[in-house]
């Protein structure tokens, strides 16, 4: 079933159950996946809806820092809250061992010696991971190290 056929079967339950903070992040979502589809000009797959839902769960970390940063723990509890919501709706995390041999992998496969080639390892990296939640940045930084230390 599609990702936004899901969403909107949820919709229906949250809104059964009077539900109001799940609702409001679910209409969020079903927008988000909607408006993507609209700039493709064709229903999305399920990789690229994942790509939506990363990208939303990225958007509410980023707003609660600024929150936090503001003195604002009202809105970053908010912001929280909608996350958990909108994870359910990724694939689960990367276990770590993965990530680590995907990442020596890559910077085998590139020849990679320095901090410099961290665009070939990160180019090689991502493909391999590919259908899983992983954050780039925490991938970004686990290269940086690797790099740094080889």
């Amino acid at each position: 079933m599609p990702l936004i056929d899901t969403v909107t079967s949820a919709m229906a339950d949250a809104m059964r159950s009077h539900d109001a903070p799940r609702l409001s992040a679910l209409r969020m979502l079903k927008a988000a996946l909607m408006n993507r589809a609209v700039e493709k000009k064709r229903d999305l797959d399920e990789a690229e809806s994942i790509q939506v839902v990363t990208s939303l769960v990225k958007q509410r970390k980023d707003a609660i820092e600024q929150f936090l940063a503001g003195g604002r723990q009202d809105l970053a509890d908010k912001e929280r809250a909608e996350i958990a919501i909108l994870e359910i709706y990724l694939p689960p995390a990367v276990d770590p061992a993965v990530l680590e041999a995907a990442v020596q992998g890559a910077i085998a496969e590139t020849g990679a010696t320095s901090p410099k080639d961290m665009g070939k390892v990160m180019k090689a990296v991502m493909p391999r991971l590919a259908g899983q939640a992983v954050d780039g940045k925490i991938v970004s930084d686990l290269v940086r190290a690797r790099l740094a230390a080889g």
